[in-house]
């Protein structure tokens, strides 16, 4: 079997992303892996993983956990030029 590295490039995500759906969903590694390429390989799955990542990072800003909601964002951005496509308003592909 791979590593978690491995896996991780099958979902198209980073690594960071793959860690932070993990936190944030409470999985360990491989779940958030199993999890992040369902979501990159389904149908609109890269808007799904975008919305989440807002949510996230609205949740933190409500609870005043602001340095979470930084590293969220710069989370979104890094996403977001990746996939731009997966951005609320963008063109359908």
């Amino acid at each position: 079997m791979g590593s978690i590295e491995d896996s991780v490039e099958i979902t198209g995500l980073s690594r960071d992303q793959v860690v932070l759906l993990g936190d944030s969903r409470h999985l360990a590694d491989i779940a958030a892996v199993m999890m992040g390429d369902y979501l990159m390989h389904m149908h609109r799955g890269a808007e799904a993983v975008c919305e989440m990542i807002c949510k996230d990072m609205r949740l933190a800003l409500g609870a005043g956990r602001v340095d979470e909601a930084r590293v969220l964002y710069a989370t979104l951005q890094d996403f977001l030029a990746e996939y731009p496509r997966a951005a609320r308003g963008a063109a359908p592909a």
